[in-house]
């Protein structure tokens, strides 16, 4: 060979070499960030989003790692944005913590949609995958997950709300405004924050009673305060979560790691909320019960309220549909009761 075609093919397989081995340094030093706003031992972290990452790492062989930052970069209402606009690069959140901007989610929180947290989860990822995902709300993130708790309910220091009189008058924290509609219907007065701001409430006399998910009354350390819990059937309301990546940083990770990433993502990390929130709801209630905690249904006045409410907002919801997006509201509605009734069996 010529001498200085050899140099010039030696240069190029050289070049080519060192674009392979920074390109390669690149993919394998893919390091992201997460925020989140419980602490590292909540099990919403240490038993769902770490194991989940440490899944993510293993599948792209490495080359994309999710860090938890040591505190959250924002408060819990700010993370579905913080992760829009790059704050971190991964997140989870509420949905209800900003629900005019994800109206299109409010029929997954209404009351009596399911007790069983992996089946309403799982429903709700593919319901999302199927009507809302092109939606112009999620524009900017990469949806990674979705979930529910599996029923939210009253929890209060010294009665059971077993009639709308037991309810009249007082302060109850809530986190949204479904919560605050059948709040309001019932004779109570809601007074909004956070799930995490509810003991202060409490010990501070703003609030009189609150709402949660039994799970959220003993990981958010209420249960010495709150120790009556009045069930609803299949939950007074819910609440719906996401996890989400900042789309800009979803876009440079290579097609492969993207579909690798995706196998323990989307239904499979949404049924891994659910399990997860199922198995810490039937802990918290045995611990509960064992402690002496009382338990009991709402009377009669307060499910027909209840209901009502219900069937109120649905109607509305239908009517309101197109200017959040959702053409069709009772074809999501329908779609999503029937996986949950399929995946609930």
């Amino acid at each position: 060979m010529n001498p200085r075609i050899r140099v010039k093919a030696l240069a190029a397989t050289a070049a080519a070499a060192a674009l392979f081995a920074t390109t390669g340094t690149a993919q394998a030093n893919t390091a992201l960030t997460m925020s989140s706003w419980v602490p590292p031992a909540h099990y919403v972290v240490k038993d769902i989003l770490v194991p989940w990452t440490e899944e993510v790492k293993k599948v792209t062989q490495g080359r994309v790692s999710i860090n938890l930052l040591p505190k959250a970069v924002g408060s819990p209402p700010q993370h579905f944005e913080l992760a829009r606009k790059g704050v971190a690069d991964v997140t989870w959140g509420n949905f209800t913590y900003e629900p005019e901007r994800f109206k299109m989610m409010w029929f997954a929180e209404l009351p009596m949609m399911g007790s069983n947290c992996e089946a309403t989860s799982v429903a709700l990822w593919r319901t999302y995958d199927k009507f809302l995902a092109s939606n112009d709300a999620f524009k900017g993130v990469k949806m990674l997950g979705v979930g529910m708790l599996g029923g939210g309910q009253f929890n209060h220091p010294s009665k059971l709300i077993d009639s709308l009189d037991a309810l009249k008058g007082q302060k109850v924290r809530m986190g949204g405004p479904i919560q605050k509609r059948l709040l309001e219907e019932m004779g109570a007065i809601p007074v909004a924050g956070p799930a995490t701001k509810a003991y202060e409430m409490l010990q501070g006399g703003q609030i009189d009673a609150s709402l949660h998910g039994l799970e959220s009354v003993v990981n958010f350390r209420l249960d010495g305060v709150l120790k009556n819990h009045t069930i609803v059937p299949n939950g007074l309301y819910d609440g719906t979560f996401f996890i989400v990546m900042n789309e800009g940083k979803w876009s440079k990770i290579n097609k492969a790691d993207q579909a690798a990433i995706m196998k323990v993502s989307g239904e499979m990390l949404s049924r891994r909320w659910g399990q997860e929130f199922d198995k810490q709801t039937k802990s918290a209630e045995a611990k509960m019960r064992a402690d002496g905690h009382k338990f009991g249904e709402p009377g009669k006045d307060v499910m027909n309220v209840i209901r009502k409410v219900r069937a109120d907002m649905l109607q509305e919801l239908n009517t309101e549909g197109p200017k959040f997006g959702v053409n069709n509201h009772n074809a999501v509605l329908d779609f999503y009761e029937q996986q949950y009734k399929l995946l609930s069996k």
